[in-house]
């Protein structure tokens, strides 16, 4: 899994937008539950969102970015995105993006097992 950032990087001020996204070359990701997680430093994991395979897309998002982050996926580009808004310095970390072997489809994924190398986001105040 491969988790990338926009154009503009992992750098943004407070209050500004970001997307990230989790593209696989090696399998498809339409068996899956894909989930967004982060970590800052000094705190524990954080469990932000979850996308299932379904056609409706069942969604998790934490209480922390409830309102302002969304998840969403394209099957055809393999890929799920994580559209984060209002940003703020509480959400600096790095954001990994994940599944659950074999071909777990909850969310929240209760045992996320294969992630990626994550993405930097820095958010200044």
């Amino acid at each position: 899994l491969m988790c990338s950032c926009g154009v503009w990087g992992g750098l943004v001020q407070a209050g500004g937008s970001l997307k990230l996204s989790c593209a696989a070359s090696e399998f498809s990701l339409d068996y899956y539950a894909v989930g967004w997680f982060r970590q800052a430093p000094g705190k524990a994991r954080e469990d932000i969102s979850c996308i299932t395979n379904d056609d409706d897309g069942d969604t998790y998002y934490s209480d922390s970015v409830k309102g302002r982050f969304t998840i969403s996926r394209d099957f055809a580009k393999n890929t799920v995105y994580l559209q984060m808004n209002s940003l703020k310095p509480e959400d600096t970390g790095v954001y990994y993006c994940g599944i659950e072997r074999p071909y777990g489809n909850l969310c929240p994924i209760p045992d996320m097992d294969f992630w990626g190398k994550g993405t930097l986001v820095t958010v200044s105040s």
